[in-house]
């Protein structure tokens, strides 16, 4: 089901696969990028609106909803440059990318190794991943349990599969400030796609990505800096803020950070979506 309305969906060859994307609008180009487990109908509450003054592209990440799901490449240099050939095949050169859990990691790889493209940065709910892992504790092993559930081989592709809407629903109940936050159709959707055929082992892998390639690429880049602006955005009520200073930890990190909380958990595109809305617009703007 397509909840996207008012942009149309294609597909675009970048980097050797075929990535499904929804687009539309006109004005200055902005990339949307979606985090796990959903895919790029999370940002329906907000693509739509920012069309108003923007050429707004949302796809579906490597390995998620509709594009290609290949053995390798979840490491988010080539994730970052699948989205980035994504731009450039629509014509974009320049442009701003806000990006939601995974999508803020590929979103911070893209600003780094494509800083002569990337205009800004939203970053909602993550710190970055090199962070996590070289301050990890028992508090954020206990909160980002599933990062290192998921490090093991085979087996929580054998669980996750064996019962994967019960998964899903804890995920997004356990993420979320509120019940329902995620409304069913939606959940629908996400369960459609997350049950496609290679998807839970290729969102797998992404994960199993940032504790080796991604950290490893991280720590050979930890003197380069984001040099486009930055707004950092967390869930008040989510877990991000409650182990890391968000704003401090991407001032190591970028040289011009702002950024709050919103009132909400972890989904914040649909949990606050009015709220972030004005931030963006606001943001994007300039």
């Amino acid at each position: 089901m397509d909840f996207m309305h008012g942009l149309a969906r294609t597909t675009v060859r970048a980097n050797g696969i075929k990535v499904n994307l929804w687009s539309g609008g006109s004005g200055a180009p902005v990339l949307l990028l979606h985090g796990y487990p959903q895919t790029a109908q999370m940002w329906h509450r907000i693509a739509p609106a920012l069309c108003e003054g923007h050429t707004v592209v949302c796809p579906d990440l490597r390995g998620y909803g509709d594009t290609d799901k290949p053995a390798s490449g979840y490491d988010k240099k080539t994730m970052a440059r699948d989205m980035h050939e994504v731009m450039a095949a629509l014509g974009h050169a320049r442009y701003a990318i806000v990006g939601h859990d995974r999508g803020a990691r590929v979103a911070h790889r893209q600003a780094l190794d494509y800083a002569e493209a990337v205009t800004r940065l939203c970053v909602l709910d993550i710190v970055p991943t090199h962070t996590v892992f070289a301050r990890a504790e028992r508090q954020l092993a206990a909160a980002y349990w599933h990062w290192f559930f998921f490090q093991a081989l085979d087996l929580p592709e054998i669980m996750i599969a064996a019962a994967p809407e019960p998964f899903l629903r804890h995920v997004f109940r356990s993420l979320s400030h509120r019940a329902g936050a995620i409304e069913e159709p939606l959940v629908q959707e996400y369960l459609r796609a997350f049950t496609l055929p290679g998807t839970i082992r290729a969102t797998l892998e992404d994960y199993r990505a940032a504790a080796g390639r991604d950290f490893e690429d991280d720590e050979r880049d930890l003197d380069r800096r984001v040099r486009c602006p930055v707004l950092a955005i967390w869930g008040e009520f989510g877990k991000m803020h409650t182990l890391f200073d968000v704003l401090a930890t991407w001032r190591e990190k970028a040289d011009d950070v702002t950024g709050h909380p919103l009132p909400c958990g972890h989904f914040i595109p649909e949990e606050a979506p009015e709220e972030l809305l004005a931030d963006l617009r606001g943001f994007l703007r300039g």
